[in-house]
């Protein structure tokens, strides 16, 4: 049996809302893509940050990477994408789960957007539907819906690594919220379930670390740990 690939994977922890955004090469090329990256908002005074994005894109610049993906897991309740901003810069499609659609909508109908706000999924150049699968160098990367927390949740797996968004956290952390709109606890259940059917060295990526009771944040997990 061929062992998995085993991507190069960094991370960029963003102390504000406690999100991870990832840096995943494929080992067999200077190709990459960047998960869940974070573009932070201030309630107070409105304003925009692009200090993690920067950081992001200087990595990828100091290292002579391609940029394949911009990779969402999910839509974010807690801070703003910073997809669009490192398209920009570095090129590579954006992509996030075909229900996007239905989180669209019912945020849309939420805060009364107007005809003017899209809800058809066109501010992204990929759709993912339940096990499509996509190409980062030589590495293939393989999309699985996992509802729960929202209807658009997904994870990613590449080679070894499996990229959670916020179906699961650390092991001491627990799951995802299930409240917000769309959410459904008796699906995260069932979502959980197929990311503990990886194989048990798995490596896990969490969006999220709260480093609960005080402990340091940590960005790597593996499926046996969440077993135990």
């Amino acid at each position: 049996m061929t062992a998995p690939i085993k991507p190069d994977v960094s991370a960029h922890f963003d102390e504000a809302t406690n999100t991870i955004t990832y840096i995943v090469k494929d080992p067999n090329s200077d190709h990459c893509a960047v998960i869940d990256s974070v573009m932070d908002f201030d309630y107070a005074s409105g304003r925009l940050a692009y200090d993690l994005a920067d950081a992001v894109i200087a990595e990828i610049q100091t290292r002579g990477l391609t940029l394949d993906w911009i990779i969402e897991t999910h839509v974010h309740a807690d801070h703003l994408s910073a997809a669009p901003y490192i398209q920009e810069k570095l090129g590579g499609k954006i992509g996030v789960s075909e229900n996007i659609l239905v989180v669209q909508n019912v945020f849309g109908k939420v805060f009364n957007e107007g005809t003017e706000f899209q809800r058809d999924g066109s501010q992204f150049d990929a759709l993912f539907k339940d096990g499509d699968t996509y190409q980062i160098g030589t590495m293939q990367g393989v999309a699985i819906h996992t509802p729960g927390h929202t209807p658009a949740c997904m994870v990613h797996v590449l080679g070894d690594a499996a990229f959670l968004g916020d179906t699961l956290f650390m092991p001491d952390g627990g799951s995802a919220r299930c409240d917000f709109p769309g959410g459904d606890a008796g699906e995260l259940y069932d979502s959980v379930q197929k990311i503990l059917a990886l194989a048990d060295d798995t490596r896990l990526f969490a969006c999220h670390d709260y480093g609960p009771g005080g402990r340091d944040y940590a960005w790597e997990t593996t499926v046996a740990d969440q077993k135990a």
